[in-house]
């Protein structure tokens, strides 16, 4: 394969330059299609890369308890598992689209495998307060362990509804971008006849992993109102993947500036705060940043994305495209 061909092959890995962010372009995305590759060779499928990447971030995860004392260098150690664990994460997704092998439960399990990272990374955290918090208000929380753990779990489920939203933005401006096959988009209506197709006798596995990310599915269509009536109107006027070429141009300028809050949401704005609190000893302070400057960051993309498919529903029903 001539050094052209491999680019192009890299190219074609990748997303979209549109939601791409700088850190996965400049680092994980290198790194993970030069594992999709090795993976590809191996014969080894996107699904198994997933399930490593699992192993890997719940390890990095653990060695993250250690605070002061003689086993704090494996901080470290938990750093460098949690970053190879992303390369998996990036390389999972290229393998899948050098190989063509797109699934419904490749995209579920990729979603659950960074859960699995967080939580080892979320019980790490208030364990390590309770433990080795001599730090203020690392004493406070000795002392009164209830609130390391009421900040704890309120930040993992801010940081769920974060994950999520950031990821459905995502897909819908792939879905304008690139067409149905370019996204993973998916609507509540469209997985209600999946499910009901299914039995419990026959599928059971299935159809319980089908229920779970049915509702993720509609938590986030509760979340976009105005987004939800103007793909009902999209859909009642166009039908199918037929949207006019200039309303999916519209949509794409209005959506971009919006994209660099779906990446600082998804992953690498969060670790790096995490990484920096666990460095210098207040792991707390990353639990206050999900829940001051991330969700700060999460209503405003929902208003801002919201007011914008807001204007180009008025737009469509006015007969502009």
């Amino acid at each position: 394969m001539t050094l052209k061909e491999l680019k192009q092959e890299y190219k074609a890995s990748l997303k979209s330059s549109d939601t791409e962010e700088h850190i996965d372009l400049f680092f994980y995305r290198p790194m993970g299609f030069a594992w999709a590759k090795f993976f590809e060779k191996m014969g080894v499928t996107p699904n198994v890369v997933t399930i490593l990447s699992i192993f890997l971030g719940v390890a990095g995860g653990v060695l993250l308890y250690f605070g002061n004392g003689p086993l704090r260098w494996l901080n470290y150690v938990g750093i460098f598992l949690i970053i190879w664990a992303n390369t998996y994460d990036s390389a999972d997704g290229q393998l899948a689209r050098l190989t063509k092998q797109y699934s419904r439960v490749g995209r579920i399990l990729d979603g659950l495998s960074g859960d699995f990272w967080f939580v080892a990374i979320y019980f790490a955290l208030v364990f390590r307060e309770l433990n080795y918090g001599d730090l203020w208000p690392g004493t406070f929380f000795t002392q009164h362990s209830w609130v390391i753990w009421v900040l704890a779990v309120a930040a993992g489920g801010c940081h769920a509804k974060q994950a999520a939203m950031a990821d459905y933005y995502r897909q819908f401006h792939l879905y304008f971008l690139k067409g149905k096959e370019g996204s993973e988009l998916d609507s509540t209506s469209a997985l209600d006849k999946d499910y009901a197709a299914l039995s419990w006798s026959a599928n059971f596995m299935a159809k319980l992993t089908l229920f779970f990310y049915r509702n993720y599915t509609a938590n986030q269509e509760v979340m976009t109102p105005v987004m939800q009536r103007l793909r009902r109107e999209l859909r009642s006027r166009y039908g199918g993947d037929e949207v006019p070429r200039s309303f999916r141009d519209a949509f794409r300028k209005q959506s971009l500036p919006l994209m660099k809050f779906t990446n600082m949401l998804s992953f690498n704005t969060r670790i790096i705060a995490m990484f920096i609190s666990v460095i210098i000893d207040m792991p707390w302070l990353y639990f206050a940043f999900e829940l001051v400057v991330l969700n700060l960051m999460m209503v405003y993309m929902i208003v801002s994305h919201e007011h914008r498919c807001r204007t180009l529903l008025k737009e469509l029903q006015d007969g502009k495209y």
